[in-house]
C-alpha cells in the first residue's frame, strides 16, 4: 500500500517552501523546519557568515556534528554523515570562491 503524500508549507528564514511529505510525518517535518530555521537565525545573528546558502550549509554542518556526537547512532548513519561533513568541509574549505 502506497503512502499518501501531501504538500506542507514551511518557512525558513522568512522564505516559504512547499515540501511533499507523507501525512503521518507532517509534524516531524514541521519540527525539523522550525529547528533548522532557529539554527540558521542563530548563525545569521552571529554576523560571521553571509548569504542564505552559506548559512544553510553551516547549519547543516552543525546539525551533522551534533548527530555524529550521539552514541545511539548506527555505524552506517555515522559513516554517511561523516562523508557528507567531509564533502561540505572541502567545498567550503578554500574560501576563495565568493
Amino acid at each position: 500500500m502506497a503512502q499518501q503524500s501531501t504538500t506542507v508549507e514551511v518557512k525558513i528564514l522568512d522564505k516559504e517552501y512547499l515540501v511533499a511529505c507523507p501525512e503521518e510525518e507532517q509534524d516531524a517535518l514541521i519540527r525539523a523546519a522550525r529547528h533548522l530555521d532557529s539554527k540558521m537565525r542563530e548563525i545569521r545573528a552571529g554576523g560571521k557568515v553571509f548569504g542564505t546558502e552559506r548559512i544553510a550549509v553551516m547549519a547543516a554542518l552543525n546539525t551533522t556534528h551534533e548527530l555524529l556526537e550521539r552514541d545511539t547512532m548506527s555505524d552506517a548513519t555515522s559513516t554517511l554523515l561523516r562523508a557528507m561533513d567531509n564533502k561540505l568541509d572541502g567545498a567550503l574549505g578554500d574560501g576563495s570562491g565568493r
